[in-house]
């Protein structure tokens, strides 16, 4: 079906005749009158009828918006695989190994220094993490900004990228208060606890990050289902906790340790079986951790 509009401005330069008509199918300008083409070549300027966004009521024409966690912040535009030309029509054999090419260089001219090759790996490497440790965009986009931060600071040359990437997932999570642990994050890139430890310490010292105090209660569901501890018992230890929070039993404590110590007292309390040595293996503390933070929280149970 043929879609046209007529429009009044610009005269035709045929006739002088004011009634232009727009065809919105191929894109042509003409007169209504006297059938004169004035351009062939019209960009749609108004608004998409088909929205990619969740918003269905909001057809503007915009592009995606950009993010830290992308090399080139999502700005640059690529080549696409399509071997077609404006019109819809094939290339021709010569024209497509061309596009091949320019795609090509394309590609490698967006990385073209060490820094941005460094920065593309890096920023990889935090998107695999992603989905391993199951972390939320704002952590990864957090972490993203700490490393271009180490970037800036000239911390990357001559350290591994694994490392300093772990480094600031853990810094991230313990600025967004996300319980990750620095053996999870080691276990899920693949290197040494020691390593990731060693590059936060760096981290934490040159860009002065200040890092929040972990609360110990979110902890408590992590273990919990780890362990599959009952409702019950998880409410329990949140109650324990609360009340060592106030008498400041747990300044200065590890959040894992004690978690773990109040979820033990909440399993003896609530009558479920829960050895010290299960608790130990769900939160990834020793059992003598866990032994001598349950005697401080007894201690404090009983003067209740």
């Amino acid at each position: 079906m043929l879609k046209s509009t007529i429009i009044s401005g610009p005269k035709c330069p045929s006739c002088g005749d004011k009634k232009m008509v727009t065809d919105q199918n191929t894109g042509e300008l003409f007169c209504g009158k006297c059938g004169f083409v004035v351009t062939d070549k019209i960009s749609d300027v108004g608004a998409e009828w088909r929205s990619f966004a969740n918003d269905e009521t909001n057809r503007t024409r915009v592009g995606a918006g950009t993010s830290l966690t992308m090399h080139d912040m999502g700005l640059s535009t690529i080549i696409g695989t399509q071997n077609k030309d404006s019109t819809g029509k094939p290339l021709t054999s010569a024209m497509r190994s061309s596009i091949e090419r320019l795609r090509t260089w394309d590609s490698r001219s967006q990385a073209h220094s060490s820094a941005d090759r460094n920065l593309r790996q890096a920023l990889n490497e935090m998107d695999k993490l992603k989905d391993k440790l199951a972390l939320t965009d704002a952590v990864v986009e957090k972490a993203a900004y700490i490393y271009r931060k180490a970037m800036e600071k000239k911390l990357v040359r001559g350290r591994s990228i694994q490392g300093l990437v772990a480094a600031c997932l853990y810094a991230s999570c313990r600025n967004t208060e996300t319980p990750r642990t620095l053996d999870d994050i080691a276990k899920g890139i693949n290197i040494r606890r020691k390593d990731v430890a060693r590059c936060y310490r760096l981290i934490y010292r040159e860009l002065e990050l200040k890092m929040p105090v972990v609360d110990p209660v979110k902890g408590v569901s992590r273990i919990a289902s780890i362990a599959k501890l009952t409702e019950k018992s998880k409410r329990k230890a949140i109650a324990i906790l609360e009340k060592a929070k106030k008498l400041g039993i747990v300044a200065g404590k590890d959040p894992m340790g004690i978690a773990a110590a109040a979820l033990y007292l909440a399993c003896i309390s609530t009558g479920e079986t829960k050895s010290q040595k299960e608790i130990s293996i769900a939160s990834g503390v020793t059992e003598v951790t866990i032994r001598n933070r349950c005697a401080g929280l007894r201690k404090m149970i009983q003067t209740i």
